[in-house]
């Protein structure tokens, strides 16, 4: 079944408060101020079933200039709305300034209720009438009937509701693909009931018992109850007025502006890139980095707004922009927002989300610039691949996309196969459906062979880089299942070589020449000379103290390639000497079947400091094994 809203708009004192009570009979001024004051200043909420049957949500606003900004939050939701002029003053300010803000909002449908029509004549109606078919040319109302009414008398009352539901007949049925989101705009609390709030239902659905979060604060509740048209519900759809009774949560802790959502699904955003029309009836230029108020479904939100290509907009002007939020706030791409000044407030501009959590860009890019064209005007699989592009090395997930491309999940997954056969995007990870460019995917690759050559360079002696040092130069904002991914991928490839957790280019090799080689040849005599009591590793930096920083590098490649032996720590010896001491002591332990520490001293002659780590050495390489106070060949065949 089809849901919309009504909305109502209009200057102030021109009837609109009368005309929905005429026409449903709920006076939405429910509050003593308004009373008193005999004009609205909160939102007002009815219902009405037209002839043809179809019952409506209503949404009265206020029309004095001072509650412009209560008007926009309650427009935000409208299908249809009745433009409210009086036949004794005609087109007024709040007039223009409402039917500015239905247009930035993106109506498309609704009416002229010509009111209080029982103060003027015939000659005069028919004056006023011209006048705001003037009025109208050019805007989204030109051709919508101006229906003339009285709320005191009712005349014209019957004509306007077949009006309406023709009006209403036009509007194509929301889908209820997207996630859920409902923009608060009114808190109260009933006496055993709780908090209560209401808004329209903008995309998705929702059922009592559901857990819902509420943005920006991230707090959980749950639903305890519903209604929709004054009725208890148990499921509520996109499109509909909805008041929701919340557990667990008061009315201090919600405020219009919140979006109820699912837990997990929406973003909160301080940034996000727009399309933006500031109006021609605008009497000065905006300079960029104006202080300006965002509108976007209940909520209002200091901003300042750049300009990618430009320093500033003329009145008239269509232009890409970025805005910086001074709070968080809660859109998704195609939303539509209006733009009000900072002082004197005004409205003065508006129009649609292209990026909801756009990155900080640099401006006068090409690129950049690009980009946005093909947000605003590529098709869906164009504006997927920029999203995605637009999401570098970290990747998105799918609710990611469907917050910036404002497509319902099936649409996006449709796009991402079809990305995935022209090899523009690759999957990461297939439970969270998480995708990266391909483009960005090779560069990463590009940027790791790089990183791992550049080590490389800047260490010839190491025999590769660890992985742990390449995923921390890479950087935070790589995913570890990216990083590992084009690991795996490269060493199938064969452009790396993983050896454990080293990491080298397959063409790398250790080779020492120049004063490497001299250094090695120094090191090499050291340990030859020194026979079986060879320097510790202090000594031999302090004999080589000139090049101190190198020591330890060529060792380690010396005890790479065997041409030195490390029994510890502390303790190198020459390969041959070490060997020739091996097969001197196998024929003592053949000779005698056994050996001592003594027995092993008399062969060799060496002090305590070598012969332990020498007799725990041949133990470790298993030559021998320790049996008591002795050592025995571990087989006849060592």
């Amino acid at each position: 079944m089809k849901h919309i809203v009504l909305g109502t708009a209009g200057h102030v004192d021109h009837g609109k408060t009368a005309l929905i009570k005429a026409l449903t009979g709920v006076d939405t001024d429910r509050l003593k101020e308004e009373k008193e004051r005999g004009i609205s200043i909160e939102l007002g909420f009815a219902f009405l079933t037209l002839p043809g049957g179809q019952t409506v949500g209503v949404v009265d606003v206020p029309g004095h200039e001072r509650f412009i900004k209560n008007m926009v939050s309650g427009a935000a939701g409208i299908d249809l709305v009745i433009m409210v002029i009086a036949a004794d003053e005609g087109v007024m300010p709040q007039t223009k300034e409402h039917l500015h803000i239905c247009s930035l909002l993106g109506l498309k449908k609704g009416l002229v209720a010509l009111t209080k029509v029982d103060l003027v004549d015939e000659e005069w109606r028919a004056l006023v009438t011209d006048d705001i078919r003037a009025f109208l040319k050019g805007t989204f109302l030109e051709a919508s009937p101006i229906v003339p009414v009285s709320a005191l008398t009712g005349a014209g009352l019957p004509d306007l509701l077949i009006a309406l539901d023709q009006a209403a007949s036009g509007i194509e049925e929301k889908s209820d693909a997207g996630m859920f989101r409902l923009p608060v705009d009114r808190v109260f609390s009933i006496k055993g009931f709780g908090t209560v709030v209401t808004g329209t239902l903008v995309s998705g659905h929702i059922r009592t018992g559901e857990d819902v979060a509420v943005l920006p604060h991230r707090i959980t509740s749950r639903i305890r109850g519903m209604q929709v048209h004054n009725q208890s519900v148990s499921l509520a759809e996109s499109g509909q007025r909805t008041a929701i009774n919340l557990q667990g949560i008061g009315t201090n802790a919600i405020a219009r502006g919140d979006v109820l959502t699912r837990p997990g699904t929406l973003e909160t955003t301080r940034r996000l890139d727009v399309y933006f029309d500031y109006l021609q009836t605008n009497e000065k230029k905006l300079k960029n980095r104006a202080l300006v108020r965002f509108h976007a479904g209940a909520s209002e939100v200091m901003a300042r707004v750049t300009f990618p290509d430009r320093d500033v907009i003329t009145p008239g002007d269509k232009a890409f922009a970025q805005l910086f939020l001074a709070f968080p706030a809660v859109v998704t791409a195609g939303d539509c927002f209006v733009i009000r000044s900072y002082s004197p407030v005004t409205t003065i501009g508006g129009g649609v989300v292209l990026d909801p959590l756009s990155p900080k860009h640099r401006r006068y890019s090409e690129r950049i610039i690009g980009e946005l064209e093909c947000l605003q005007h590529g098709d869906d699989l164009e504006r997927v691949a920029t999203i995605i592009d637009r999401s570098s090395f970290s990747g998105i997930d799918l609710r990611g996309m469907v917050i910036r491309t404002g497509l319902p999940q099936s649409q996006v997954k449709k796009r991402l196969e079809a990305l995935f056969s022209l090899k523009r995007a690759i999957l990461l990870d297939r439970e969270e459906t998480r995708v990266i460019s391909f483009r960005i995917y090779l560069d990463m690759r590009e940027k790791l062979m790089s990183d791992i050559r550049t080590f490389h360079e800047k260490f010839p002696l190491q025999e590769g880089m660890s992985r742990e040092e390449l995923r921390t130069k890479v950087g935070s904002f790589v995913s570890p299942r990216l990083f590992n991914a084009v690991m795996r991928d490269m060493e199938r490839d064969g452009r790396i070589v993983i050896d454990r957790e080293s990491l080298r280019l397959p063409d790398h090799r250790v080779n020492l020449q120049g004063e490497l080689e001299d250094l090695r040849r120094s090191i090499s005599d050291l340990y030859r000379n020194a026979g079986l009591t060879p320097p510790s590793l202090k000594e031999v930096l302090e004999k080589l103290a000139a090049q101190k920083s190198r020591v330890g590098s060529v060792l380690n490649v010396m005890f790479k390639d065997g041409s030195l032996i490390k029994v510890n720590e502390d303790l190198y010896f020459d390969q041959a000497t070490l060997a020739r001491l091996r097969e001197d002591y196998k024929d003592l332990l053949m000779k005698d079947g056994k050996a001592t520490p003594v027995s092993f001293k008399a062969l060799t002659g060496l002090s305590r400091k070598y012969i332990i780590p020498l007799l725990e050495y041949f133990d470790m390489t298993k030559l021998t094994v320790r049996s008591g106070e002795h050592r025995i060949l571990r087989e006849k065949g060592n």
